[in-house]
């Protein structure tokens, strides 16, 4: 029996070499586990019988029958009784697996398995399975390029993964595949770049050169958003504390050596400002609403109700499609029948925001919705 072991180890050693998108440090490391451990034996319908290591599941059984019928496991029967696929194996046991064409392997699975076929198995489906997906947000992107008459660059591409805080150009055309990143968000971060000329477009499709005084860069400006003083032309940022959106009552605050910061007048770290530096305010309002045109801004709500079926689809579907905001974020959790969640949107101005938060009330089992700082209120020293 021990000999037909080592002989069943090299077979596998040799399957897993022969895929190339096999990594062998990973694979090294589950064939030792698998290599020490203790043994089941395990039998299929017709009576052929299975030799797996010591907490072997259904699903490592699919993947030892074929790696196709790993990959395609839908379900395990152990003794004529359905079991889950995390399901661990014992001695005797037989094992009927169940398929079907259309399953496909998820990350959870590699929770459900221990020898080192089933888990290369399972990361290279993965693997190619993202690519795929990456590749349709790619193209998606591409398209939308082309749309609206800009330059697919990729310096281009990196402005936009810079613009949504992302980690790579994969990374965005993954979430715009998986659809975890909104379709329309994509669209409406091609339109401010375009329209704001973050992009640096010129109208050939070429880079324009960032304007330099005495050799120095010159960061571009905000669009004409908010008037300061009686003055459009003074460079300015929104505070990260409490993120104002239009309709919102605001002032300006001027900081040392970062430019004039926009506060909400309600904002806690705005009120310690106005109460301890007053010769440093300066009034401002919004210049404009034509900002729905190319800009929506971060808001953040909590909802507090009764937890009940559907509940949560029903806030998603008024949200996003009877109101067609997107949603950067949703946290819910539920004790002992309440729920309490904190969502955050992208909305154009006040009353936009007020509307949703109307409109959410209205859902049945919702107590009280309010809104909150996207960002919680900076303390330290102020510059």
């Amino acid at each position: 029996m021990r000999i037909q072991t080592w002989r069943n180890g090299l077979k596998k050693i040799r399957e897993l070499l022969e895929n190339p998108e096999s990594n062998a440090i990973d694979f090294i490391d589950d064939f030792k586990l698998n290599l020490f451990s203790d043994e089941v034996f395990i039998f299929t319908p017709k009576g052929d019988l299975i030799q797996l290591p010591s907490m072997a599941t259904a699903l490592d059984f699919a993947f030892e029958i074929h790696s196709q019928v790993g990959l395609n496991c839908l379900g395990a029967k152990v003794n004529h009784r359905l079991v889950p696929l995390s399901y661990k194996l014992k001695n005797g046991d037989q094992v009927e697996i169940i398929t079907s064409k259309k399953q496909k392997p998820s990350e959870d699975w590699l929770n459900y398995v221990v020898t080192a076929k089933a888990k290369s198995n399972i990361k290279t489906s993965l693997k190619e399975e993202k690519r795929k997906i990456g590749l349709e947000g790619k193209e998606y992107l591409m398209r939308k390029f082309k749309h609206i008459h800009l330059a697919w660059t990729n310096d281009n591409v990196q402005r936009l993964v810079h613009y949504f805080k992302l980690r790579n150009s994969f990374e965005l055309y993954y979430n715009i595949g998986t659809g975890a990143m909104d379709k329309t968000e994509v669209l409406n971060g091609l339109k401010f770049f375009e329209s704001t000329d973050k992009l640096g477009q010129g109208r050939n499709g070429t880079h324009k050169p960032t304007p330099a005084i005495n050799g120095k860069k010159i960061t571009p400006k905000n669009p004409d958003m908010v008037v300061i003083g009686e003055d459009t032309d003074l460079d300015y940022s929104f505070a990260k504390c409490c993120n104002a959106i239009p309709g919102d009552d605001i002032f300006g605050f001027i900081t040392i050596g970062d430019g004039i910061k926009i506060h909400r007048t309600n904002c806690p770290n705005g009120i310690r400002l106005m109460s301890n530096y007053g010769y440093r305010i300066i009034r401002a309002k919004w210049a404009t609403d034509q900002l729905k045109e190319i800009r929506t801004f971060p808001a953040g709500i909590k909802l507090i109700g009764i937890d009940s079926i559907g509940i949560v689809s029903n806030i998603t579907d008024i949200i996003s499609k009877e109101l067609q905001v997107n949603i950067q974020s949703i946290t819910v959790s539920s004790i002992a029948g309440a729920f309490e969640g904190s969502i955050i949107l992208f909305i154009y101005d006040l009353s936009h925001l007020e509307k949703l938060i109307d409109k959410i009330k209205e859902i049945k089992g919702i107590d009280s919705v309010t809104r909150f700082h996207v960002e919680e209120a900076l303390t330290g020293v102020v510059t």
